[in-house]
């Protein structure tokens, strides 16, 4: 408890307070208006005593430092070293002063001195992280780590540690330190933007669509985190509301500023709804935004694909097969190419894909399928689609086109001896059996059927086929 001379002292040190913080005010009100009426005002309030009031002489200072006027704020800066050199409040305001003319050493050299003069002095840790946040993420964070030692329950120092770590990509302890603070009046809108996208960006979508959530209701047309909302829906399959998250980002949010990401959302969005045409066209927009993410070539030919359309299927994967580097261009995306051929010429639409077209297409898917082969050796895959794909040639399998492409797959197959690759195996002596079924070879024959039932006894087709031979 204070005493009753404690409380008149303390009493009188606050109206003072009150008093020179209108006189403060005034001087800000002119600088930009009446810069000579300002000088004069500032230099009514400091008269007499109220010159050895570092506090009161550091707030005209800063009066002018705010305005950028800084030969003006070093004016005062000197006024309140000849008040009192050594106060951390001092320090503090050079170093402000140094920062504003960009000598970021120069600024947390005084930062420090502050910290020298007094340890508790939170603004001077505050000000040397904000001043080495970008310059020096490493130091900001071991300087907010010293104030926290000192200050645990200091929600500025939390801030500023989310602040560094939110620019530093790392979302997982930008997302826990931003959880401190959130909901304290300390957190403004843009914290709980930030931290809904530390949620998001550390794929915690759950997490991040609440906070999201929580920040529409407070602005339910707040472009960013409809954003969200529809993101975090989308990624947790979620489509109907992802739907109407949507809707509200495109429809009715207020000074939305649509990105490539957004477009290449809403694409997925309406690709799982099954509505192929927008999401092309969404994805197409995309593009339009940033040319450099070809992989949304992937993303229009897979769209395609479900609307068996394999024209355009085909023609998309080529431009992004074609704008890959070099070394990215590997067997697996050669790969899906092929596939896409493959898919053409085996196509159930009668109607799109005629029946010499699914020749040609066949030949094609053959021939990647191939360079498949010889890009990866040790891989079964090419052969077995060109087996595949032979197969479809041959529909009566009367050439025996696929048998030499099923043979090897399964020598490769054979030398690799893992249970995981059964039902491919499963798959060529399939073919072999009913091969040499129809060449009348029953013995040979009956060796692939009893192949089958070696790996899967209750194989219905290799027994209804035994059962035939016998």
């Amino acid at each position: 408890m204070f005493g009753s001379d404690a409380v008149c002292r303390y009493a009188r040190r606050t109206n003072a307070g009150a008093e020179w913080q209108a006189g403060v005010d005034k001087v800000k009100s002119l600088i930009k208006t009446n810069p000579e009426q300002a000088s004069d005002a500032a230099g009514e309030l400091l008269k007499g005593k109220n010159k050895k009031n570092v506090e009161l002489v550091t707030s005209v200072a800063r009066a002018y430092l705010d305005v950028g006027q800084l030969k003006e704020a070093e004016t005062y800066l000197e006024m309140a070293r000849k008040a009192d050199n050594k106060a951390p409040a001092v320090s503090v305001l050079e170093g402000d002063i140094a920062f504003a003319r960009k000598d970021i050493g120069k600024a947390c050299q005084l930062y420090e001195q502050a910290i020298y003069f007094d340890s508790n002095y939170k603004d001077a840790y505050l000000k040397y992280a904000q001043a080495y946040k970008s310059a020096s993420p490493s130091q900001a964070i071991e300087k907010l780590n010293q104030l926290k030692a000192i200050a645990p329950d200091c929600l500025e120092a939390d801030k500023e540690l989310a602040e560094v770590y939110y620019a530093t990509n790392r979302f997982g302890k930008a997302a826990d330190t931003y959880a401190k603070f959130i909901d304290t009046p300390v957190a403004t809108e843009d914290d709980i933007l930030k931290y809904a996208f530390a949620l998001f960006l550390n794929h915690d979508f759950e997490k991040s669509l609440a906070v999201a959530q929580k920040g529409l209701q407070k602005n339910a047309r707040h472009a960013a985190f409809n954003r969200l909302v529809m993101y975090n829906n989308v990624d947790l399959k979620r489509y109907d509301e992802a739907e109407k998250a949507a809707d509200a980002f495109f429809n009715a949010s207020d000074n939305a500023d649509y990105s490539c990401l957004d477009y290449r959302y809403h694409g997925a969005l309406l690709s799982a709804l099954k509505k192929y045409d927008q999401a092309i066209e969404e994805y197409g927009k995309a593009l339009e935004k940033d040319e450099s993410q070809v992989d949304l070539w992937r993303e229009i030919a897979d769209a395609y694909e479900l609307k068996n359309d394999y024209t355009q299927a085909i023609a998309a994967y080529k431009k992004y097969y074609d704008s890959l580097a070099q070394d990215k261009k590997t067997s697996e995306n050669l790969f899906q190419l092929g596939r896409l051929y493959y898919g053409e010429g085996t196509s159930s639409d009668t109607l799109s894909v005629q029946s010499a077209d699914r020749m040609a297409a066949l030949q094609a898917a053959d021939s990647v399928f191939a360079l498949v082969a010889e890009q990866a050796p040790d891989s079964y895959l090419g052969d077995m689609w060109r087996a595949r794909t032979h197969s479809a040639m041959d529909p009566e399998t009367t050439e025996g086109l696929a048998k030499p492409y099923y043979e090897k797959v399964v020598d490769v197959l054979l030398a690799k001896n893992e249970p995981r690759y059964n039902s491919a195996l499963i798959e060529c002596y399939s073919y072999l059996g009913y091969y040499y079924l129809l060449k009348s070879d029953y013995a040979t024959s009956k060796e692939y059927w009893n192949k089958i039932l070696a790996i899967d006894p209750t194989n219905a087709t290799a027994n209804k086929a035994l059962d035939g031979i016998k």
